[in-house]
């Protein structure tokens, strides 16, 4: 008896967080091990499902770079990287094409609908959804990498009215039809603004953002997140996944979260508990 009583305790706990976002739209981007991990995976895929059931409207966007990594490998083809973003020439992309927008985006899916829910993958291309400029990295251009400039939320939007999750794929179009890949963690933040969404979430293989103690802190204003930039508390890969989170609050997205995607159900524990122990948000 005892059990289940604390099982109905789980649940009135998560009743107020369930209220506060009916309805409301939940941008999270998906990568990382909780990509790649068969028990990460399957929890994933329950969660967003559990989201849309209790009235959600969880939009996924991935990404893949291990996949296309792995894919290029077998055609002899080394990844060449500037600051994190990987050279797309001409033959990258016809690679970056087929496996995000095929093989995950389909992977992607076909795990969703296995766990009980409706999906319907897109990429970018599809409605223009993601208009694009190509993206100078210090003056280097490093092929076809593409800078979102503008989200058309209509498909999604459709998609999501009719009760499917949407799961995008980020290749973006630029005003001449010719396609780019483009940073999911970009593209995602761009789709949870312009979908108005409640928050963006981003799963990651780290704790959160660390202190200068290595601690993780489970809550960070845009003033204290600048100052980390500044002191070089944060560097590296992390700046760009928190420059991203404060560019959604800067644009009306309320809440931002760098949440840890190797722990089980993180998404649920984010969203809906009191525990703040899986990573860091972001408020403005």
């Amino acid at each position: 008896m005892q059990s289940l009583v604390e099982k109905a305790e789980i649940l009135i706990e998560a009743l107020p967080y369930i209220r506060r976002f009916f309805g409301k739209t939940v941008v999270i981007k998906y990568g990382g091990h909780a990509m790649l991990e068969p028990p990460l995976r399957e929890t994933f895929a329950k969660d967003v499902v559990l989201l849309k059931y209790v009235g959600l409207r969880p939009v996924i966007v991935h990404g893949g770079g291990p996949q296309i990594g792995a894919q290029l490998e077998r055609l002899g083809k080394p990844g060449i990287f500037v600051d994190g973003l990987r050279v797309t020439d001409d033959e990258t992309m016809e690679v970056v094409e087929m496996v995000l927008g095929g093989t995950v985006n389909r992977e992607i899916v076909g795990m969703l609908q296995r766990a009980g829910g409706r999906a319907a993958g897109l990429t970018g291309c599809d409605g223009s959804l993601l208009r694009v400029e190509r993206k100078l990295m210090k003056g280097q251009d490093i092929g076809r990498v593409g800078h979102v400039v503008e989200v058309d939320p209509s498909a999604m939007e459709a998609i999501s009215e009719s009760g499917f999750v949407p799961v995008i794929a980020p290749i973006g179009l630029d005003s001449s039809g010719l396609t780019y890949n483009v940073n999911a963690d970009e593209a995602a933040g761009a789709i949870a603004v312009a979908l108005g969404a409640e928050k963006l979430v981003l799963l990651t293989d780290v704790e959160g953002v660390l202190d200068a103690d290595g601690n993780r802190v489970s809550e960070l204003s845009r003033k204290g997140a600048l100052k980390y930039i500044d002191e070089k508390i944060i560097q590296g890969g992390m700046i760009p996944k928190v420059e991203c989170c404060l560019n959604v609050l800067a644009n009306g997205v309320p809440r931002a979260h760098i949440i840890d995607g190797r722990v089980l159900h993180a998404v649920l524990l984010e969203i809906f508990t009191d525990d703040s122990g899986v990573g860091t948000v972001f408020t403005a």
